[in-house]
């Protein structure tokens, strides 16, 4: 069980980190582009064509983060050996009826011994 609140801690790390990274990525393309347009070393044409580029770079890089992620999630749901909901609801409805054909028996039991 620790291991799993171990590994779900690394993958919230993992996000958090990717996020604040795209984040700061974006703003950091933001001011690189204000600072060459200001400073005349490039238009404002070329650094909003700039500023899009790499913003489409870096959502491309971030879609495949959480690709990555996904699969690393994926592999570790599989490696803890988690029983469907489904299988958890029929064999929750299999062992109701178990029960009472256990009851139903116990009750002839007693039935019979008491000569009824």
């Amino acid at each position: 069980m620790e291991s799993e609140v171990d590994m779900l801690d690394e993958i919230k790390r993992g996000l958090l980190s990717g996020l604040g990274a795209v984040i700061l990525t974006k703003e950091k393309i933001e001011e690189i582009s204000r600072k060459m347009t200001d400073d005349a070393k490039l238009s404002k044409e070329d650094a909003q064509k700039l500023k899009k580029e790499l913003l489409a770079a870096g959502e491309r890089d971030w879609d495949r983060m959480e690709k990555s992620v996904s699969d690393v999630i994926k592999k570790g749901l599989e490696n803890l050996d988690l029983c469907p909901r489904s299988e958890v609801q029929e064999l929750r409805a299999r062992l109701e009826r178990l029960e009472r054909r256990l009851l139903v028996s116990e009750i002839s039991v007693q039935e019979e011994s008491e000569g009824v």
